[in-house]
């Protein structure tokens, strides 16, 4: 077997983030459905980027979230996503870079734009997303380098970037090349709207390729077309071996086998954003079990680093993650 050079190595879109806030009104100005991610196009997004107001503009993506997330909590983490030779690319690959992630994947010239998200935080925290996809759906299995997934303990597949037959391939690819090299695969299913249009693809590769399972309440009983929680928890401890399920305010429930671990959510004053939540707890469970906690402990380590992310507005944390793991004894 490779020696491990990373703990985890996410797979995903690499977007360019651009946080910015808004009120309700503006979202139905622009007929943007609060609190979902849409898929829009260049013309849109560059209509809602002239008429948004200031924001700030980070590496990003969900997978590329989870990274950088490790990266704060003392880990070591690599991200494969597709960008553009043009300014939004540099952005993104300094950017990342910058927060301790390796990034070795090569700009494509002439193939298309960087990828871009519009996250609009509306007053009660709750983020909508508008998302020009760009070059970064067009990720193949030229991109995925074998070596770097040998030598990555755990690979993480972003469900969003399963809107392309090219994207498809390469997850399996990595899914193949993590297992013959005993790694451990996790997939998050990302959005609702992304299982409801993968939802037989997802199933197949969750119960045949997935160690690990992430997903919060919404995509979960989308994934078994039911409005029962409990049921679609159920069906997913019978799919996979490992499933982290997300409730918001009701903390996460974690299914191995016949082991039920239910976890608290970290109590926050104030919550500002609700952006990143989801990635910055998948990046706390992952770090985790690499580091050979319990699932118990790797669920209360993602549940703190989710609440680090909601105190503020994005999804990079403003305090180092591993000093707060450590404070809450969760680290040594």
């Amino acid at each position: 077997m490779t020696d491990t050079c990373y703990d985890v190595v996410g797979i995903g879109n690499a977007i360019v983030d651009i946080i910015g806030r808004c009120d309700d009104a503006f979202l139905e100005h622009h007929g943007t459905p609060k609190s979902h991610m849409r898929l829009v196009e260049a013309a849109t997004i560059e209509t809602l980027y002239g008429t948004m107001g200031p924001g700030i503009e980070v590496s990003g993506g969900s997978a590329a979230n989870t990274m950088v997330g490790i990266a704060s909590l003392g880990g070591s983490a690599a991200f494969i996503g597709k960008i553009a030779d043009d300014e939004f690319g540099r952005i993104f690959a300094h950017d990342i870079r910058a927060a301790n992630v390796a990034f070795k994947t090569a700009a494509a010239a002439g193939k298309g734009p960087t990828s871009r998200s519009l996250i609009l935080v509306t007053p009660d925290g709750e983020r909508t997303m508008n998302t020009f996809l760009g070059i970064s759906t067009n990720l193949d299995q030229g991109e995925v380098d074998p070596a770097l997934i040998e030598s990555s303990a755990i690979v993480y597949l972003e469900g969003y970037l399963f809107d392309q037959p090219e994207a498809k391939a390469a997850f399996r690819q990595a899914a193949s090349v993590a297992a013959k090299a005993g790694r451990k695969v996790a997939l998050t299913l990302s959005d609702g709207f992304c299982v409801d249009r993968h939802r037989v693809e997802f199933l197949e590769l969750i119960r045949s390729n997935v160690d690990i399972l992430f997903a919060n309440e919404s995509e979960i009983t989308a994934l078994y077309e039911t409005s029962n929680f409990d049921e679609a928890a159920r069906r997913a401890a019978s799919d996979s071996k490992l499933a982290v399920l997300t409730r918001s305010a009701h903390g996460s429930l974690i299914l191995s086998g016949e082991e039920k671990i239910s976890i608290p959510v970290v109590p926050v004053e104030n919550v500002v954003d609700l952006t990143g939540a989801g990635d910055l707890y998948a990046a706390g469970f992952l770090f985790g079990l690499t580091q050979g906690l319990s699932l118990e402990n790797a669920g209360k380590l993602g549940s703190l680093a989710a609440s680090e992310i909601i105190s503020h507005v994005g999804a990079r944390p403003q305090k180092p993650l591993d000093t707060l793991a450590r404070a809450n004894g969760l680290l040594s």
